[in-house]
This record gives C-alpha cells, structure tokens and sequence, in this order.
C-alpha cells in the first residue's frame, strides 16, 4: 500500500497527455503499489479488479459528487452548489436515480434499440461506400465518430445539421470528466470554454423540449416528456441533464469502442482476418476490446458511509490488505487497470477475443449498469463486421493520434490503408 509523496506523481503520469497512446505501463505501476492513498485530497485510489468490483457493487458506494467531503466544504464557504442545473442520473443515487432511471427506461426499452438497427446498417454501408470511392480510410472521421453521432442525434431528435455543434459540445464535455481537480486541486486549461460548452447545449436542448412539447415527434425527448409513471414525470432540467448525458456518454464512449476494436484488430491481423470470414465472431471482439483497451478507463464513487475495501471480494480472498475508506471520501477506480490485472485474467495484456472468460467492468455494476450497453454493442457489432469483411485486407497507415482525454480515452485519428 503506498501512502508515500510518489502517489502525487503516479497519477500525474495518468494526467501527462504524453502518455494517452499507451497509459498502460503507468497503470501497471500504480497496480503493482496497491490502493493509493490521499488524505489531504480525501481520496483512495483503486486499481485491482477485485477491488474496482467491490467498490461498484458496495452499498455504500455514492455517484453524487456532491456528497463528497471536498463538496461539502465547497458548499459551506457559499459557493454555488449546481450552476447549471441537476446532474444526470449516472451522477444521483437512489431514490432519485432509482425514479429517473426508471423513466428515462420507458423511453430507451430494447425494442427502441432493435428498431434502429436497419438504419445503422444503411448508415455504416454508406459511410463504407464512400470510404470505398476515396480509396482511403481515417477510421475516426470516416467511420467510429460519424456512426454514433448520426445514431444519437436520430434516438434524440436532434437536427443532423447541427451534428457539428453538437460533435464539439460533446467533446469539450467529454474532457470535464478528467479527474484534474480531483487530483490536484486545481483547474485545467480550458475550464471556461467547458462550461460554455455546457451553456450552449443546455439552452439549445432547452429549444428542443420547447418544439416537441408543441409538435410532439417518435423521438427520445418526445418519449421523456411523455414518460409518466405513479403520476411522476420528468422535469424539464432532468430532461436536459439526461439528454445531455445521453449525448455525451451514447457518443464519445461508443466512437471509442469502435475506434479501439478496429486498432487492436489491426495489430494482430489475424484476428481481422478472422472476424471478416467469421461475423458470428464480432460479440467475443467487443467485450475483449472493453477488456483490453476500454473506452472508459477510470470512475469515480463517493463513500456514502464509511466503508472497507480489500481481503476479500466476490468470494476469493485479496492478499493486498484491507482499506478503510471514510465517509465523504472519493474513490477512484482504475478501470483500465483493473481489466489488466494478473489476478483476474490470464495473459492480460494480449488481445485475445479467443480468451475463455473476458471479464470487465466497462459497463459498470449494480445500479448503475450502462443503459445505452445493447445500442453500444449493436452499433460497433454492425460497423466492425461490416468494415472487416467489406476490407479485408485492410493495414495500419501509421500510429495513431490521440484527444488528450483521460477518462473518455480516445483517438482523434486512425489512417489505414485499403490493400
């Protein structure tokens, strides 16, 4: 377990944008130390599997950052608790996450999700046409970011004309989930252009639940305000915190899941290969990309009660102690890590979709479980069987580039080329 002045210098590996192309020796790092521990930030740092999973399935465990002990503080010296409004339902606890979830699923059930499927199919056979007639392919422009920008402005309702507005909101936001201030207390560079990002989104969303509570449409925000249940229905601030949520989580994570099968698919061709002769082989791809390179690699939770992490978790014993997280605390949950601890998957920095049992959290656990995880694995189901047998030949054009995000890790380019 370290408590030492390094633990400030091993997440700052995490946050140095030199290392987004391959953060994972860092993480190994900071695995092999054990939790990591803050008191001054009131934060533990979490980076096994076991540890990760026990944390998300805890009772205890808190997504409302406002209950954490720095929050409270905040709060105390009069600062202002929510500048724009309720947060999403990924950041609320029961009852009332319990209660928006609930509606929010009436209008987001399976059958939404497979009535999609003709038109992402159309949409990744055109976006492959074209790919076609250039003769060349970046996978993010052409392909993982265009596919589910265009899938959830049409869930939504949003004008596929102002997928440009949305494409760069959705971006800078994506940024705002880094844990900087977390960590080092301060702010980072671009925090204002952040939260005007967040204005804009939230007036304009505002002017789209204003046109549909007129001229109702088949439509996720027409389906949020009509969803009702026990005489409760959504309020017009918990219509735009979901769509914003929605927005961002339904588009930045599954450009990410897209982008990071195709790249690791092509540093081991035999497995492009494969998955082009065998479409059927596609599920066993994704979950092993979530895996290996997952589009989300850290979390936050808050210690609702003071809590005990370590010795034991899903029933096997944890040689790396036990840790005592108090309440208000924050918890930070190296998911990438954990996919790649020793402990809970053989070979586990090799790509192998092959693998007897992929185990991941790259949806989360309990309550909180990913809604938009069947439309995630439908829409990269779709590109990737689509983009490997369409170009089987297909080859690395180079190395990738990447955003300089830390949570939402992702690339922001991808040449190949079409053999």
């Amino acid at each position: 377990m370290t408590t030492t002045a390094d633990t400030q210098a091993l997440l700052g590996q995490l946050l140095d944008p030199s290392n987004r192309a391959d953060p994972y020796p860092a993480y190994a790092q900071i695995r092999t130390r054990g939790p990591l521990l803050l008191p001054e930030a009131h934060l533990t740092v979490f980076s096994s599997f076991t540890e990760c999973d026990e944390v998300l399935r805890h009772p205890s465990s808190a997504s409302d950052r406002m209950k954490s002990t720095l929050a409270q503080r905040a709060v105390a010296n009069g600062e202002v608790e929510r500048p724009l409004g309720p947060p999403g339902f990924l950041f609320l606890d029961p009852p009332d996450h319990t209660r928006l979830r609930r509606l929010v699923s009436k209008a987001f059930v399976p059958k939404v999700v497979k009535a999609l499927e003709p038109d992402i199919i159309a949409m990744v056979d055109e976006m492959l046409d074209r790919v076609a007639r250039a003769g060349h392919f970046d996978v993010i422009a052409d392909l993982a970011h265009p596919l589910p920008v265009a899938v959830i402005c049409r869930l939504l309702g949003v004008p596929i004309e102002d997928e440009p507005k949305f494409s760069r909101a959705s971006a800078l936001l994506a940024q705002g989930l880094d844990p900087f201030i977390t960590t080092t207390g301060g702010l980072p560079d671009g925090f204002d252009e952040r939260m005007a990002a967040a204005v804009w989104l939230r007036d304009y969303v505002h002017g789209l639940i204003d046109e549909r509570r007129i001229e109702p449409r088949e439509d996720l925000i027409s389906g949020l305000i009509a969803a009702e249940e026990d005489g409760d229905q959504l309020t017009e601030d918990e219509i735009v915190a979901t769509c914003n949520l929605l927005l961002i989580a339904g588009h930045e994570t599954t450009v990410n899941l897209i982008a990071n099968a195709i790249l690791a698919m092509l540093r081991h061709p035999a497995q492009w290969t494969a998955l082009a002769a065998d479409p059927s082989r596609v599920s066993a791809v994704i979950e092993e990309t979530m895996r290996y390179d997952p589009p989300v690699q850290l979390v936050g939770r808050i210690a609702g009660e003071d809590m005990t992490i370590g010795g034991t978790a899903g029933g096997e014993r944890s040689d790396r102690g036990i840790v005592t997280v108090a309440k208000g605390d924050t918890m930070m949950l190296l998911l990438a890590a954990a996919h790649r601890d020793p402990a809970s998957a053989d070979r586990p920095d090799e790509f192998d979709p092959d693998r007897e049992t992929i185990r991941h959290l790259g949806f989360g656990k309990g309550p909180h479980f990913c809604l938009g995880a069947p439309l995630a694995r439908l829409e990269a189901s779709v590109a990737l069987s689509a983009v490997t047998a369409r170009f089987p030949k297909t080859r690395l054009a180079g190395e990738p580039v990447y955003k300089p995000n830390l949570t939402l890790r992702g690339m922001d380019s991808l040449a190949v080329d079409l053999v």
